[in-house]
């Protein structure tokens, strides 16, 4: 049976293509070595159960591994210490008999012991109790038992669960007297410093948080350009395609900055959907084929998207950071400390480069993006209406216009709000075209917010309507300086996509300036700017 890309639920190498993550587990286990507890928090659908499966296998030979999924425990087994412990007790010793051989005859009357007890003092029966009968079968295991607990964001909103967490680190300062594990792993969206802030507002001020022995978990869960490139070798393989694997795995990563979740759903695309639109997985495995899969990706609904959105309408300063980096290229420090940046970061909206807080991907900019021009306020913007009125001018037999598309709206722009000034100009320019071309190219073109906008003022972009690439760059004004290295950058892009023509959008307060559209040739390309 052929391999097919996953998307849901755990991936399977035997059944999934997948990129190699035996290096990430690796890492995990030097720090189960240590003896460290932590948490592998991470965004959602970003492969945390997938790898606390492989590294469940991946331990075996040296620990005994408990792994337990906290999505399994149903809100009644949270309801108060009582019920907690003695569903913890029981998922726990289920797990002892079921995966590990129990030899030892010591081992089996422990077990049989703690049943017993369990089952006699089950209305009395609590943590303290729970972690004692923990503690002597972890004495008499023949190696050291791992604890791996799934979905820990399931006892949000729980006392309960602060109260196993404390057991946890009373038993791990004193773990040389009282033996339980080796190593705690916790998996979910939230890091555990942050679910026990968000169960406990006032945790943080306490010096005795349950889980300040917490170790910090840096291991990269990203996917690499080169492990993508692995993966879609054993696919090409598999299929006899003449595949440039790396140059797919180049335009994968940069789309996706490596989200597992974004790469296999654009793969699964082109496999499965793409290559019977256009006549085969050689031609979906193109260029073409991945521009055509990313459009279908960005337009889709689902899970991950509405969580994003819903973030941003929950945290109203991280919507107006993300808006103001999206469309104006606003530089907003990374700040750690800085609660709405440290939730973001987590939730994997947003990532640090260079001490900047960017979007984490160009997909998850388009998706908000998106959303912020779909909203009513925006719809009923003049230059929306303009560009609804005129859009059918701009195709011809199936073709995009881009000339015609920036002559139009340079015009539309100056007429609307030509007299706005400078400041509404350098907030709302560059979103307004966005505006302008979406309804355009809508059902049947992309755009990708292409570079990491800075206080450069530009904003580089990349439309891809019916197979052909458009080239643009959007800037405002700031002297025939920075206006020869915006022309560089823009050229620089067109060679990369093996473009003759680019496109300016040049927002220019000058009083010398001269209005309209002009052509100009550098290097035998043809740059064609629009300036307002």
């Amino acid at each position: 049976m052929a391999k097919k890309f996953n998307v849901t639920a755990v991936c399977m190498p035997d059944k999934h293509y997948m990129v190699n993550i035996e290096e990430r587990l690796r890492q995990i286990k030097d720090l189960v070595d240590e003896g460290l507890y932590f948490t592998i928090n991470r965004a959602r659908q970003y492969g945390k159960t997938t790898t606390l499966l492989a590294l469940e296998e991946y331990l075996r030979q040296d620990y005994h591994v408990v792994s337990l999924d906290f999505q399994t425990f149903g809100s009644e087994e949270f309801t108060n210490e009582n019920i907690f412990a003695l569903s913890f007790a029981g998922a726990f010793i289920r797990q002892i008999k079921s995966e590990f051989s129990v030899s030892s005859e010591q081992l089996k009357k422990t077990i049989m012991q703690v049943e017993t007890i369990v089952e006699d003092e089950r209305k009395s029966f609590r943590l303290l109790k729970l972690f004692e009968k923990i503690s002597d079968i972890c004495a008499q295991m023949d190696k050291p038992v791992v604890l791996m607990i799934d979905e820990v964001d399931s006892a949000a909103n729980n006392q309960v669960f602060l109260d196993f967490l404390a057991q946890l680190r009373a038993y791990y300062i004193r773990r040389t007297t009282w033996p339980t594990f080796k190593s705690v792993i916790l998996a979910g969206v939230y890091d555990i410093k942050n679910l026990v802030r968000k169960l406990r507002p006032d945790e943080e001020h306490k010096v005795n948080s349950p889980w300040n022995i917490a170790a910090d978990f840096g291991v990269e869960m990203s996917l690499t350009k080169e492990g993508i490139a692995e993966m879609l070798r054993e696919y090409k393989v598999d299929y006899q395609l003449d595949m440039n694997e790396n140059e797919m795995a180049d335009l994968l990563y940069s789309e996706t900055s490596g989200y597992p979740f974004l790469v296999s759903k654009l793969c699964k695309l082109m496999d499965e959907e793409i290559s019977k639109a256009e006549g085969g997985r050689a031609q979906a495995w193109t260029v073409g084929g991945f521009m055509d899969a990313l459009r279908i990706l960005t337009a889709e609904k689902n899970t991950l998207y509405e969580s994003i959105v819903g973030k941003v309408i929950t945290y109203p300063e991280l919507n107006d950071i993300l808006q103001d980096k999206i469309f104006n290229g606003q530089t907003v420090a990374y700040t750690a400390t800085n609660p709405v940046i440290d939730l973001a970061a987590m939730f994997g909206i947003i990532k640090n480069i260079d001490g900047v807080a960017v979007p984490a991907n160009k997909i998850f900019a388009k998706v908000l993006s998106d959303y912020y021009l779909s909203l009513d306020e925006m719809k009923n913007l003049e230059i929306y209406k303009a560009s609804q009125q005129e859009k059918v001018q701009f195709i011809r037999d199936g073709k995009l216009n881009m000339r015609l598309v920036i002559e139009r709206f340079a015009e539309h722009f100056t007429d609307i709000y030509g007299k706005k000034g400078e400041k509404f100009v350098e907030k709302e320019g560059r979103k307004y075209f966005l505006l302008y071309l979406k309804p355009i190219i809508n059902g049947r073109g992309h755009y990708s917010l292409e570079a990491v906008t800075t206080s450069e003022n530009r904003m580089d972009l990349i439309v891809y309507y019916q197979k052909e690439f458009f080239i643009i760059e959007m800037k405002i004004w700031r002297g025939a300086k920075k206006h020869k290295d915006g022309e560089k950058q823009l050229l620089g892009y067109m060679d990369e996509y093996h473009q003759e023509t680019g496109y300016l959008i040049t927002f220019n307060f000058n009083k010398t300036k001269s209005p309209g559209i002009k052509e100009i040739r550098i290097d035998k390309k043809t740059l064609i700017e629009a300036v307002i």
